[in-house]
This record gives C-alpha cells, structure tokens and sequence, in this order.
C-alpha cells in the first residue's frame, strides 16, 4: 500500500495533523473570491499623488515611513538607513569627524578661535605640509596640523569646579575689571578652559570652567532645562502675596518668567528664599525680586545641574570626578 505523503515536509519529515478546536473554523487555503476580498489587507497611500495615480496590478506599494512613525518617536536617519542591528564599528567611530581648522587650534590650547583666524590668515598654520591662509578649511583627527613649526594635538578635557566669592567677574579677559574668575583658577591646569555660563560680580556660588564645547552649550542652553538653585538674602521679608506672584510668572521687558519653585528657606526669616530656576537671561533672579519691590543683598548659586557646594569652600575649586562628568554628559 502506498504511503501518503501530502502531509510531507520537503524534507522528509511528516508534518503533524491540525487538530480540530471546537467552535473554531480551520485555515483552509481555498478560499472563494468573497473570502479573498473580505480578508484581503488594505492598500496603504502615502502621498497625495500616490493615491490619485493608477495602481499596477501585481505591484505591492510600501508606505514611506517617516522617524516619527518609528517606535521612539525620534530617530536619526542613519539609524533607520543602517537598519536594526546594524551598528556603526567602534573602531572607524570619530575617524572621519572633520572640523574646522580655527576650532581644532582652539581645542589644542594655543589661542581663541578668532585669534586662531588671524594666525591662519598671515600663513603661521600648516595642514600635512601645506600652508593654509583660508578660512573655513576643515580638518580630520589624524591630520597633522603645525602651528609656527609645532605640531598642535586636541587637549584633554578638564572639568573644574570653583565656589565663587564676591566681587570677581566671570570673564575669561577684562581689563576694566580688577579680579576676573580666571584668577582664581589660573594654575589649576595647562589647558585653556573658560567658563560655563556667568555669575554677577556681587554673585557668588558654582561656576564650572571646561574646554569642552559641546558640554558647555548643553549646560547653558535653556532648553536643556538644568537646573539651578539659589540662595537669595533680600533687604525685607517677603510677603506671602508676593512670593505668590513671583510663583506665578509675569511679564519683564525681556518676556515672560516663572521660576520653577521658590519658598521660604526658615519659615521665622522671612527674607531668606531659595529659587529654582533654569533660565539663562542676565540677572534674572535680582530682576524677578526688583519686580515686585525687592533689593538682593547678597545671592548664592547652591546647586547647578547635579553638582553642589558640599566640601568645597568659598574661592576654592576642584577637578569634577568622572562619576560627575558622565552625569553631566547623560543631561
């Protein structure tokens, strides 16, 4: 008797037999052309000229799909074009990151970048042999970039972190000013750092000075919402009325503002108040107070975006641990 291989596999293994659900009709392949066109998956279009032209027949359209369509809502474009799975090797990682000439100078600790244009300018700067008077020029990593006859190399990175006393101005070069910030850091490193961000000379509190750029205008830029509290000593106790309104938001001549919180820091002291805030405008925390009728005697930036004060006293600085900097860099 001849054995049935209809529930054969291709490769030689039977298939096992469907077994019967009851209440549950099973698949069947043949289905009528009513069937087909109930079960049939409706036809995606995409775009406006899609859909009004003709549809080839046998032809399956795929949708375009956007990186909002993606699960995660934001994603690059490299990443969809590479696909899932398909990371970028971390051995080619940075080797063709290409930037501008100026910049890499400035990175290297020689100069500002405005300073590094007039150098490139009267011919003081080579790039692999050849001198370069151009400005814009761009340079990768590995090319070897002299400045007067020596080689420059991107600096390390350095993070500092200093508690700031009265009276000095955070600018890295003034010479109206008597004390500068810088004055106070001059001898913590090699590298040429500057700082993030300002304090008001009759400010005192955090000031973090770096030479890394990219970790800088993360820190600065409003929309990245970081953090910062002071501490603020006012001429009179304020009123409950107005520490309503401040909590509330008005209008300055720069737009609106409304801090992120504000209390009594002793409920007996009425005129001590920690304010949270995250904008950048220029003494925003006096101007808020001057609004509605007070004078800051002294203020005091307690906290900035994860670091604080703790151990660390005024006019003093510290190097930030790698702990804190992969913070800062996770922000």
């Amino acid at each position: 008797m001849p054995r049935d291989n209809r529930n054969k596999k291709p490769g030689g293994r039977r298939r096992k037999p469907i077994r019967e659900v009851p209440g549950v009709k099973p698949f069947r392949k043949n289905l009528s052309e009513e069937e087909k066109m109930l079960n049939r998956r409706p036809r995606i279009k995409f775009n406006k000229e899609e859909s009004a032209s003709e549809e080839k027949p046998g032809k399956r359209v795929r949708p375009v799909r956007s990186s909002e369509s993606y699960k995660g809502g934001q994603k690059k474009y490299s990443q969809i074009k590479r696909g899932p799975g398909k990371k970028r090797p971390e051995n080619s990682a940075g080797l063709n990151d290409e930037i501008r000439l100026n910049r890499f100078i400035a990175n290297s600790g020689v100069c500002s970048r405005r300073e590094a244009d007039k150098y490139i300018e009267t011919g003081l700067v080579t790039v692999n042999g050849k001198i370069v008077t151009e400005l814009g020029v761009k340079v990768k990593p590995q090319d070897v970039v002299k400045f007067d006859g020596r080689r420059l190399k991107a600096e390390a990175k350095v993070y500092i972190l200093l508690n700031k006393p009265k009276n000095y101005v955070t600018t890295t070069e003034d010479s109206r000013a008597d004390k500068t910030v810088m004055d106070l850091v001059k001898n913590a490193c090699r590298e040429r750092i500057y700082p993030v961000g300002r304090l008001d000379k009759n400010t005192t509190g955090l000031l973090l000075f770096t030479n890394d750029g990219t970790l800088s205008k993360r820190l600065t830029h409003p929309t990245h919402n970081n953090k910062k509290i002071y501490q603020a000593s006012l001429d009179k106790p304020l009123t409950k009325n107005h520490l309503q309104e401040i909590a509330n938001g008005f209008e300055l001549e720069d737009g609106f503002i409304a801090p992120d919180a504000i209390s009594f820091i002793d409920p007996d002291h009425k005129e001590e108040i920690g304010i949270e805030i995250h904008s950048g405008k220029n003494r925003i925390v006096r101007r808020i107070f001057e609004h509605v009728g007070y004078n800051v005697k002294k203020l005091d930036r307690v906290y900035f975006a994860g670091l604080t004060k703790k151990n660390l006293p005024r006019g003093k600085w510290r190097f930030l641990t790698q702990k804190e900097v992969n913070f800062l860099k996770m922000k």
